[in-house]
C-alpha cells in the first residue's frame, strides 16, 4: 500500500472541500483532497445548486416565450420535454467541472478518488477509486463530505416513477402530474419547476406554511404564486405510505387522504454523509441525521479534526459551505483571518426568487424592536415594467428611531442579486448602515437597484 503524508487532508470535493483545500494550498500548506465521485464540485455541481438553476432559468424561458404577446408571432405556445430542457444543465455542468478542476491543478492539490475512511487519528485509507489502496496520512483533516436525501426505507426509490432531489435529474421523461413531498427550498423549487412546464403539481407539506424561517408576507406570496401556476398544496400532512405501479404513484397520508400521480419526487430532509467514514475509529459520533457537531472554529470533539458545509447542518448552503471552508483553513494556517460564518443570506431560486437578509417580521415584533417598512412594488419599477417582471417587491425593515436597518426581503426577478445591495449597507458600522444611504445616493435609471431608493422613501413617509 502507498503511503503520502500531508499537512492537510480534506474528504470531498464540493464548495467547502474546495474553499478549505484553496485557502489552505495558498497559504503554503500540502494538500490532498480525497473524492468519491469521477468529478470535483460535489453534489453542489452534479446533482443540486447548479443543475437546478440550470433547470429553472430554461423553465423561466419557457415561460416567457409561451406569455410574451411579441413572441405570439414567432408561433403557438410551444411545449417541452423535461429531458430536453435538462440539456441545458448540462453544458453548465461541463464548464464548472472544467473550471474548478483547473482550481486543483493551479494550485498544486493533489486530488485522490475514491472513498475515504479513518483508520486511526492520523490515518486514512482511500478504498475502492481509481486511487484505491492508498494510505494518507496527515496533521489535519477536513470533513467536508455534503448530504444527500433522506430516504425512508418504507419507499421504493428503485421504483422508475419514484425520485428523491439527486436522482429527479434522471428523469426521461415528462409526467403530465406530479406528487412533491416536503415544501422546504428544494420541494418548493422544483414545485416552480414542474408547474412551470406546465405539469400538475401535489405539493404536500408536513409544516403549516411554506419556508416558515421567511417573511410571512414573502412565504404568502410564495404560495399564492405556486397557486397561480396550478399548484396544489396541502399543509399539516403526514405521508404515511407511497405505493406504485407501471401506471401511477398513490401516496396515503396519516389523515386518510391519497393523492395519486404519474410520479413523485421525496424532498424531505437530508443526510449528512459519514456513512462508511470510519468516524468511530477517530473517536466521533454523529446525530441522527448523520450530522457531526462543531464548535465556534469548526473543530469536532477530535481537536485536529474539523467538519464544514452540510455535513454539519445548518445552514446547509453552498454559499456559506465555501465560507466554511475558507474559514477551517484559516484556522489550520492563519488564525487571525478567520471569521466564524453567520448573516448568510438566503436565495431561494423558485419562480419567482425569494431572498432575504437580516431579521424578519415576526422575529422583531417578538423582540419588541420598534421597526417600520419601507417598501418598493416591482410593478411600478421603470426596469422591471421594460423587462416584463412586474411580479414582487422589496422591503426593508428599519429602526423607528435610528433608521438603522434590520432586515431586508426580496421577492421577484433577480432577488438574490438585488439583496446584496442591503446586505452591504447593513454589514457598514454606525452612521453608514441607515435607511438614509438609499436616499442620499443617486442609483442607476432604470434599474432594479433603484427599489432601495423607491422602498427607503415609502419607509421615511411612515414615520
Amino acid at each position: 500500500m502507498a503511503e503520502y503524508h500531508y499537512d492537510v487532508v480534506i474528504i470531498g470535493a464540493g464548495p467547502a472541500g474546495e474553499g478549505a483545500a484553496m485557502n489552505a494550498a495558498k497559504k503554503g500548506k500540502k494538500v490532498a483532497v480525497v473524492e468519491d465521485k469521477k468529478m470535483v464540485g460535489g453534489n453542489c455541481t452534479h446533482w443540486g445548486t447548479i443543475p437546478s438553476k440550470a433547470l429553472r432559468h430554461a423553465v423561466k424561458q419557457i415561460i416567457q416565450f409561451n406569455t410574451n404577446p411579441m413572441f405570439r408571432e414567432i408561433g403557438e405556445p410551444r411545449w417541452f420535454s423535461f429531458p430536453q430542457v435538462l440539456k441545458s444543465a448540462e453544458k453548465v455542468i461541463a464548464k464548472q467541472v472544467k473550471l474548478r478542476t483547473e482550481f486543483y491543478g493551479r494550485n498544486r492539490v493533489s486530488v485522490y478518488t475514491g472513498k475515504a475512511q479513518f483508520v486511526d487519528e492520523h490515518t486514512l485509507d482511500v478504498m475502492q477509486g481509481v486511487q484505491a489502496n492508498t494510505r494518507l496520512t496527515a496533521d489535519e483533516f477536513v470533513i467536508a463530505t455534503g448530504s444527500s436525501p433522506w430516504r425512508p426505507k418504507s419507499i421504493d426509490f428503485n421504483h422508475p416513477r419514484i425520485y428523491d432531489s439527486d436522482t429527479i435529474l434522471n428523469l426521461e421523461h415528462t409526467p403530465r402530474t406530479i406528487i412533491i413531498y416536503g415544501a422546504g427550498v428544494i420541494g418548493c423549487e422544483y414545485a416552480s419547476i414542474f408547474s412551470g412546464l406546465g405539469v400538475k403539481v401535489d405539493l404536500i407539506h408536513p409544516g403549516d406554511r411554506l419556508l416558515n424561517f421567511l417573511d410571512d408576507e414573502i412565504s404568502d406570496a410564495l404560495s399564492y404564486h405556486l397557486r397561480d401556476k396550478g399548484a396544489l398544496i396541502r399543509h399539516s400532512e403526514q405521508f404515511s405510505s407511497v405505493e406504485a405501479n407501471e401506471r401511477h404513484v398513490t401516496m396515503t397520508m396519516v389523515s386518510g387522504k391519497k393523492v395519486k400521480a404519474d410520479a413523485f419526487l421525496w424532498a424531505a430532509g437530508r443526510s449528512g454523509n459519514t456513512g462508511g467514514l470510519g468516524l468511530e475509529n477517530v473517536g466521533l459520533e454523529t446525530n441522527s441525521r448523520g450530522q457531526v457537531d462543531v464548535d465556534g472554529e469548526y473543530r469536532t470533539a477530535v481537536p485536529h479534526v474539523y467538519a464544514i458545509g452540510d455535513v454539519i447542518g445548518w445552514p446547509a448552503l453552498a454559499s456559506a459551505a465555501y465560507d466554511q471552508g475558507r474559514a477551517a483553513a484559516a484556522i489550520i494556517s492563519s488564525p487571525e483571518e478567520f471569521r466564524f460564518v453567520d448573516e448568510v443570506p438566503t436565495g431561494i431560486y423558485t419562480i419567482p426568487e425569494i431572498s432575504s437578509v437580516g431579521k424578519n417580521e415576526r422575529q422583531l415584533t417578538e423582540e419588541k424592536i420598534p421597526y417600520e417598512v419601507g417598501q418598493a412594488f416591482f410593478k411600478n419599477i421603470a426596469r422591471a415594467q421594460i423587462t416584463g417582471e412586474g411580479v414582487g417587491m422589496l422591503k426593508i425593515l428599519f429602526h423607528r428611531q435610528t433608521l438603522e436597518l434590520l432586515g431586508i426581503h426580496c421577492f421577484g426577478d433577480q432577488a438574490a442579486e438585488i439583496v446584496h445591495i442591503g446586505q452591504a449597507i447593513m454589514n457598514q458600522k454606525g452612521e453608514g448602515n441607515t435607511l438614509r444611504y438609499f436616499v442620499n445616493t443617486t442609483f442607476n435609471y432604470p434599474t432594479m437597484a433603484e427599489a432601495y431608493r423607491v422602498a427607503a422613501l415609502n419607509g421615511l413617509n411612515r414615520l
